[in-house]
This record gives structure tokens, C-alpha cells and sequence, in this order.
């Protein structure tokens, strides 16, 4: 191998020296970035029963609902109703065509007719033949015959006018009225389309009683079970909560999602709370009291366990705090220990802080937070 000769040693050195600079300068380049001003958005820790409550969303149904049906089949010819209108009990809601029905009806009638008039002939012809049987001109094998002819003739009879009221029945089976007080919450059919008997044209629920159904997956079943108490809250009613009960629990699971179908009655129900509302029910599940619930992005893992990154109001500056984590949930994560009433945590952009890195706040609109230094936002 060649040694170098003193005169190319200063020309190597410099030349080593010329790639580490630019190296140097690039590993200071990524710790300033790694420690630029960070915009992150932050939510206010706050402890107590609420964060040991699960959330399960669901809708605002009538505890009573009815399918409504024709009984006979037949082409629509009227609807009177639509979706969202409130019905009077006897109130005609749709019609069929009535020209079957009533020929069925006619036809009936003059069964009847017919009937009757072979029943009138029998008994005649019964009452003479037991005159001649009395004078001895007929035996009494003929005269049972005729005893036997008439009271066929007053079967059929009796069966004509069966046929006549049930035909009779159905021509009034041609109007579709609601069996009670309530709002018409569902319709299938439209006037022009035909329809087999039984099949469900209009749903008819009565508001007097309201429920939130809810679908609770089976790992979280048991919290419903065992609770003592249920919050109801609504979307378009902010703030306003109600007292819940839970009314009925499946027996089985759905076979497609896994979950268990659970109505809870709202039990101080009033008229803000309407049909097909989006509603909140929230369970006691029994957390200690200084739990909280925070979003699930709040929580990251750093050297294999979680933290949270507390902000610190006065300097923007983050630090990592440890956690435990009570529960793992849809709506969040239940941290038992490790914060506070009060604290700022970082719950979008935490996964890309450091300790003493410098962050700007923002609102969830997106807007920074209205206490926000100047300086900061540069």
C-alpha cells in the first residue's frame, strides 16, 4: 500500500474537513426545525363523573310503532298523507281502487238472494210433505229426505250471507285508517302502484312515549347492564339533559354488526325532544372521581408507555407527563391518573413534540386561540 506523501496530507484534510462542514450544518438545520413553533390544538382537562360515563349515540324513536297495512290487495288510487304529519285516530290515510271489492260485494249479495230462495223452496216443500206423511200418503223415508234437503239449504244460506259480510268487510278494507293518535313516520307507496295484502305502505309511532335506541357492542354490554343511571342528550338541544332508563335489552347480538339493539326510555320527555332526533345516552360506569376523558389522540406512547403533553400557559412550552389509562372507549381515553383540572393538553400534533419545544395554540375551528402572544404566530 501507498503511503500519501507529505505534500498531498494538508489537500485530504481539507477536503474531509469541506464534507463535514455541510454535514454539521444539516444536523443543526433538522434540531432547529425539530424545535420550530409548532401549531397544536389543545382542550382544557376536566375531571368528575362525566368522564366516567360511556357515550353510546343513537336516535329518538316512539316506544310504540305500527306498521300499517291494507288487508285486501289492490291498486292505490289516493294517499292522503306524508311523512312527519300527525293523524287523528279513524283518519282516512290511503285508498284502493273500489271497483273489485264492491262487484265481489254484489256477487256475494246475490248468493244470498239465491240461497234464500232454495231455503223458502225447501221449507215449502218440507211443510207439505209433512202433511202427507201425517195422512199416511208418503213414507217417512221420503220425509227425511226433505227434513235432510232443507236444512242443507239452510246451511248454504247461512254460509251466503258469511261470504256476503265478508265480501262486505272487504269494501271497506279499500281505506287505510290509523288505529290511533300519532305521526306518520314512514311511507312506501305511492298512488298509481299496486299492492299485495299485508304489505306495510305507512309506519304510524305515538309520541307519548319516547326512547333513544342505541347499539352497544357485547364487550361493552355488561357496563349497561350493571348501571344505575342514564343521561340523555341531544344534538340540536345543547346543554339540555334528560333522565333515562333503560327499557329493554336484546337477547342476541346482530348477527352482521355484533351489537346489542338498547332502548332506553326517556322518562322526563318534552316537546323539544322530537322524533328521529340524534341523541347522546351516556352510563355510569364508576370511574374515580378525578378521571377524565380525553380524545384518543391526546394519548401517545413514548418509550413504551402513554403520556400527555401538557402546554404551559404562560411560556407555550410542552413537557411530557406520564398517564394511566383506565379504559380504552369509542368516544375517548379514561386517564385515572396523571392530570389534572385545568391542565392545556395537546390533542392534534402531539405525536410530532419534543420537551421545551414551543408551540402556537389553536381553536378547533382552526383559528389561533384568542389569547395567543404575538410573537408566536411569526
Amino acid at each position: 500500500m501507498k503511503t500519501p506523501s507529505p505534500s498531498t496530507r494538508p489537500i485530504h484534510a481539507l477536503a474531509a474537513l469541506a464534507l463535514a462542514v455541510p454535514l454539521l450544518a444539516g444536523c443543526s438545520d433538522r434540531q432547529e426545525q425539530a424545535l420550530a413553533v409548532r401549531p397544536v390544538e389543545t382542550v382544557v382537562v376536566k375531571t368528575g363523573a362525566a368522564a366516567g360515563m360511556s357515550g353510546f349515540a343513537g336516535e329518538v324513536r316512539a316506544r310504540h310503532e305500527a306498521d300499517l297495512a291494507f288487508r285486501i290487495g289492490g291498486k292505490v288510487t289516493e294517499r292522503h298523507v306524508d311523512v312527519g304529519v300527525a293523524v287523528k285516530k279513524g283518519q282516512v290515510l290511503a285508498r284502493l281502487d273500489p271497483r273489485d271489492a264492491a262487484l265481489a260485494a254484489q256477487a256475494a249479495r246475490a248468493q244470498v238472494a239465491a240461497a234464500e230462495a232454495d231455503h223458502a223452496l225447501a221449507q215449502a216443500e218440507l211443510e207439505r210433505y209433512r202433511r202427507l206423511y201425517q195422512q199416511r200418503f208418503v213414507s217417512r223415508a221420503v220425509l227425511d229426505a226433505r227434513e235432510t234437503a232443507y236444512q242443507a239449504a239452510r246451511a248454504r244460506l247461512d254460509q251466503a250471507r258469511a261470504q256476503a259480510a265478508v265480501s262486505g268487510n272487504q269494501a271497506a278494507y279499500t281505506e287505510l285508517r290509523a288505529e290511533g293518535d300519532g305521526i306518520i313516520t314512514a311511507v312506501n307507496v305511492e298512488a298509481g302502484q299496486v299492492v299485495a295484502a299485508g304489505q306495510p305502505v305507512m309506519r304510524l309511532a305515538r309520541p307519548e312515549e319516547k326512547e333513544v335506541l342505541i347499539h352497544v357492542p357485547e364487550s361493552r354490554i355488561g357496563e349497561v347492564r350493571n348501571t344505575g343511571q342514564a343521561v340523555v342528550t341531544l344534538w340540536a338541544q345543547a346543554g339540555r339533559r334528560y333522565a333515562g332508563r333503560v327499557r329493554e335489552i336484546a337477547p342476541a347480538a346482530d348477527a352482521a354488526t355484533r351489537t346489542f339493539a338498547v332502548r332506553v326510555a326517556i322518562v322526563d320527555a318534552d316537546q323539544d325532544v322530537r322524533l328521529g332526533m340524534t341523541a347522546h345516552v351516556l352510563f355510569g360506569a364508576g370511574w374515580e372521581a378525578g378521571a377524565a376523558l380525553l380524545p384518543l389522540t391526546a394519548v401517545v406512547q413514548k418509550d413504551g408507555k402513554p403520556v400527555v403533553w401538557l402546554v404551559d400557559p404562560a411560556s407555550r412550552q410542552v413537557t411530557p407527563r406520564p398517564v394511566e389509562v383506565a379504559a380504552w372507549r369509542e368516544d375517548g381515553a379514561v386517564v385515572s391518573a396523571g392530570v389534572k383540572d385545568g391542565d392545556l393538553v395537546v390533542v392534534r400534533g402531539a405525536h410530532k413534540l419534543l420537551p421545551g419545544q414551543a408551540v402556537r395554540l389553536y381553536e378547533a375551528a382552526g383559528t389561533l386561540a384568542a389569547d395567543q402572544p404575538a410573537g408566536a404566530a411569526k
